[in-house]
């Protein structure tokens, strides 16, 4: 998983132990691209609401409120942004790393911080439900050194396994295994709890990984560590397609969501000072944010979120997708299943299906057709016509 940034907290775990937290975010987010070329993967909207925001506030519901950010990519987005926090009920700092560390680097690179007997790390792509409150009580019962969450998925194969034992405790790692290593479907969620003393293990000011680096390196050294299996909301919003299974599974109230806006019809919500009749909507779920038009005659599917001073046209109809700020949809567009960044504007008799992907501030004029999963760059300008694909 990618992580490159770091939050900070305290908490009690237990009778007077203090328990801080890091957050591993702020990767370039290359999957993601090209709308993480302007926009770091922490700070995309989720539901018109950054990223970010929705996680530090998951924090906060576990009394987790003084956070540091080690930011490496786009740095400033997050401080103009978020402030001092304070706006939140939170206090916020701001470390950049000069290169990227990886995840145990980042958080060796912050240490002097942390203090304490145990700290938490999250790596920051994550949308989940896991309970923390009961993750540190486990970590506590086992008197571990390290505890891991762990999550049950279908397909294994593209991250870390981490088979355990009838106790939890874990037996070894296998980073991305081939389908005949695969004893398991359990994998590394992302969320660790650390004794401070492991870190030790760790080089400082290196690239270094808790998953290839620090973790197998403390289980060959003796160290005890154990997996919290957790049946929680878990997924990885790193690609297009995880990107919108997000906001789906939202929508779909698979996991409880605090969304931005009024019901103003049934599972439709809608933002100050936007302009629709309720029949531009077949169904929800559908989010619209603030100062949004719809013109008569457009349709606006389920599963579909638009985001600020956007102008939907007559005729356009919008399903299963994510547009963000400031984009014009022209007359008779069909939007499906993909993903439009900030300020883009879409002529006439556009078709964008499939998880297609379109930049920040690009101009596609119209009977243009993009399929496929295409990547329109940021800053990019169709001509009419010039694309089938």
């Amino acid at each position: 998983m990618e992580g490159k940034c770091q939050v900070i907290d305290m908490i009690q775990m237990g009778e007077g132990i203090k328990l801080k937290a890091v957050i591993l975010v702020g990767g370039e987010g290359t999957r993601l691209r090209p709308i993480t070329f302007l926009n770091p993967k922490p700070m995309l909207p989720l539901v018109n609401r950054p990223f970010m925001e929705n996680f530090i506030l998951w924090l906060k519901s576990h009394k987790i409120k003084d956070i540091i950010f080690s930011t490496c990519y786009l740095p400033e987005i997050f401080k103009d942004y978020f402030g001092d926090g304070s706006d939140l009920g939170l206090r916020l700092t701001y470390i950049r790393e000069e290169g990227p560390l990886g995840t145990c680097g980042g958080v060796r690179n912050v240490e002097k911080y942390l203090g304490g007997d145990h700290f938490m790390v999250f790596n920051g792509d994550i949308l989940t439900s896991l309970d923390l409150t009961k993750m540190t009580a486990f970590h506590k019962s086992k008197n571990a050194d390290i505890t891991i969450a762990l999550t049950a998925i279908e397909d294994p194969t593209c991250y870390g396994l981490v088979p355990v034992d009838e106790e939890g405790r874990v037996k070894q790692f296998l980073e991305k295994p081939s389908q005949d290593e695969i004893t398991t479907n359990l994998i590394n969620a992302g969320i660790y709890i650390i004794k401070s003393d492991v870190m030790k293990l760790a080089p400082e000011g290196a690239k270094y990984s808790f998953e290839r680096g620090l973790f197998p390196t403390a289980l060959s050294e003796g160290y005890k560590i154990y997996g919290y299996i957790s049946d929680s909301y878990w997924i990885d919003v790193g690609t297009p397609q995880k990107y919108l299974a997000a906001h789906y599974d939202i929508l779909n109230k698979k996991i409880s969501f605090k969304f931005p806006y009024k019901e103003v019809l049934q599972n439709i919500y809608i933002g100050k000072d936007s302009k629709y009749s309720k029949n531009n909507f077949v169904s929800g779920p559908v989010v619209v944010g603030k100062r949004t038009r719809i013109e008569k005659g457009a349709r606006i599917m389920p599963l579909t979120v638009i985001g600020d001073d956007c102008m939907i046209s007559e005729g356009a109809e919008i399903s299963e997708s994510v547009i963000f700020n400031d984009c014009k949809i022209g007359k008779g567009c069909l939007i499906k299943a993909s993903i439009v960044s900030n300020n883009v504007e879409i002529g006439r008799n556009v078709s964008i299906e499939d998880f297609s992907v379109i930049g920040d501030n690009s101009r596609i004029e119209e009977d243009n057709v993009l399929r496929n999963g295409i990547k329109i760059s940021v800053n990019s300008h169709i001509n009419r016509g010039q694309l089938k694909f």
